[in-house]
């Protein structure tokens, strides 16, 4: 049971197993963890009952039969209850196999961030019986595509596939802000409503993301003051500098994808309308100038550079002074020239 199978993951998550005394949910999207968290706590209380949810702090948990005690307690009210411990890490692995092998139906439920393989909670866990280990990692594409249909279907709400491409582009980075965007486009449509390309432009486009679009677009179209402008814009509204450079590098990719398709002798509409997500109808215009300028080596030269840009924002210390905005934002008009020089020489 530890390495659970994808495709038994949401089935678990409504009804987890009750043979199953240990969840472990790790990985780099803390929405996420807290969201399954969520979901888990839900499906064995059913509802606020301060008698079966025990919430214990990392410190208090890590000491010596604490854990253990509280896996064993029985609810007042009945039912079985819920361990939950926030922001575990390996210092609780000794807790934890004290807990597993003590008495107990009590489910504990351990919320961590980005565990290596080797790490001691998941060598605990991944191999032992009545332990569940879920990674819990940005989901992307159809994927993402498919929970954003789902959260909207749980708020009585659809969405066009077109819509939800469009989403699934743009709102992947953070797990809670899809959930706020959700909410938001489900009050917008209303009961029942149904959303398409429009809609979610009109509710979900403004602010970061359709800036950073126009920014990306601008760039490498060659308009080095448009891509100024919104590149100032996308910030102001809270995108961060790595999230600038991934959307970067994933527009560079599909400007690559599409121009090998035009080099293998298909029309510009086409190889657009090819890519998943398509391109959103507003933006079309923009990109395909920029197809036009770019050929594929040099996109995938661009590539390589946008991926140079990332690692260099992450490493950041007082040997390297540079702020990592001026580290995105130098990428992205680094793009606009070089597109400006080619435009320039026709």
């Amino acid at each position: 049971m530890a390495k659970l199978d994808p495709r038994r993951l949401p089935g678990f998550l409504a009804a987890p197993d009750p043979a199953c005394r240990v969840v472990l949910l790790h990985g780099e999207d803390a929405g996420l963890v807290r969201e399954r968290a969520e979901a888990l706590v839900a499906a064995v209380i059913g509802r606020d009952d301060p008698f079966r949810l025990a919430e214990l702090p990392r410190e208090a948990a890590a000491r010596p039969g604490v854990l253990a005690g509280e896996m064993a307690a029985l609810a007042l009210t009945g039912g079985r209850r819920v361990v939950r411990v926030r922001d575990a890490v390996d210092g609780l692995a000794g807790a934890v196999k004290e807990a597993l092998a003590g008495p107990g139906e009590a489910l504990l439920v351990l919320e961590a961030g980005e565990l290596p393989a080797r790490a001691k909670l998941r060598a605990l866990l991944e191999p032992a019986q009545g332990a569940a280990v879920i990674p819990c990692y940005r989901e992307r594409g159809a994927e993402l595509a498919g929970s954003i249909a789902r959260l909207l279907r749980e708020a009585g709400v659809t969405a066009e596939p077109a819509a939800l491409d469009w989403l699934a582009a743009r709102l992947g980075e953070d797990r809670m802000l899809l959930r706020r965007e959700v909410e938001k486009l489900a009050l917008y449509a209303g009961p029942g409503g149904q959303l398409n390309e429009e809609d979610v432009l009109a509710c979900a486009g403004e602010g970061s993301t359709l800036d950073l679009d126009e920014a990306l677009i601008a760039a490498t179209a060659g308009d080095i003051p448009a891509a100024d402008r919104a590149l100032d814009a996308a910030f102001s509204e809270g995108a961060s500098p790595v999230m600038v450079l991934r959307a970067a590098l994933r527009h560079v990719q599909r400007l690559h994808l599409a121009a090998l398709a035009m080099s293998a002798g298909q029309p510009a509409g086409q190889a657009m309308d090819a890519l998943r997500p398509p391109v959103f109808f507003r933006l079309k215009p923009g990109f395909e100038r920029a197809l036009r300028l770019w050929p594929p080596h040099q996109l995938a030269a661009a590539g390589d550079a946008l991926l140079e840009a990332e690692k260099l924002s992450k490493s950041g210390s007082a040997a390297r002074p540079i702020p990592d905005r001026v580290v995105a934002q130098t990428a992205v008009l680094t793009l606009a020239r070089q597109a400006l020089a080619r435009q320039r020489r026709g």
